[in-house]
C-alpha cells in the first residue's frame, strides 16, 4: 500500500486510487465468502413450522384460483347487477349487511364531532340539522 501525498489529499476513484482506511475486503469471489457464513453457526437438527416439509398449511386466500378477466362468467344464471337495488336479481339486502348509519341522523354524526370543533362551524351544522330534525 503506497502512502498518502500529504499535499495532495487521499486518491480519487480510479484505477490507481490507494485506500487509506486499511480496509480489507475478504475474498475476491463470492464462493470463499459463502463457506465461511455456512460454516459460521451451527445449524438447526430439527424441522419447523417454516420448513416447506410437504406443504405449508392450507389458506382459503390460496386455493381459490385466480378467474380471468375475459373468463366466461361463473354464475351465467345471476343478473350482473344482483345485490343492487335496481333492476333485475335481489336487492341489496341479499347481501345481509346491516348499515351503521341506517337509523341514524346527520345531527347524531355531528355530535360526535363537537369535542372536536376548532372553529365552531361544526357546531353550527349541528344546530342547523338539530332544527330541522334531521
Amino acid at each position: 500500500m503506497s502512502m498518502m501525498n500529504p499535499l495532495a489529499g487521499p486518491s480519487g476513484p480510479g484505477p490507481y486510487s490507494t485506500r487509506t482506511d486499511k480496509l480489507s475486503l475478504g475474498s475476491t469471489s463470492y464462493g470463499d465468502d459463502t463457506a465461511e457464513l455456512n460454516t459460521a453457526a451451527p445449524k438447526s437438527k430439527t424441522r419447523g413450522v417454516a420448513d416447506d416439509v410437504g406443504g405449508r398449511p392450507a389458506s382459503p386466500a390460496t386455493q381459490t384460483p385466480i378467474t380471468p378477466l375475459f373468463a366466461p362468467s361463473q354464475r351465467p344464471d345471476e343478473a350482473a347487477n344482483a345485490g343492487t337495488d335496481i333492476g333485475d336479481g335481489p336487492g341489496s339486502s341479499a347481501l345481509m349487511m346491516q348499515s351503521q348509519f341506517a337509523n341514524s341522523k346527520v345531527s347524531d354524526s355531528l355530535a360526535e364531532l363537537l369535542p372536536y370543533d376548532s372553529t365552531g362551524e361544526i357546531n353550527i351544522l349541528y344546530q342547523q340539522a338539530k332544527a330541522r330534525g334531521m
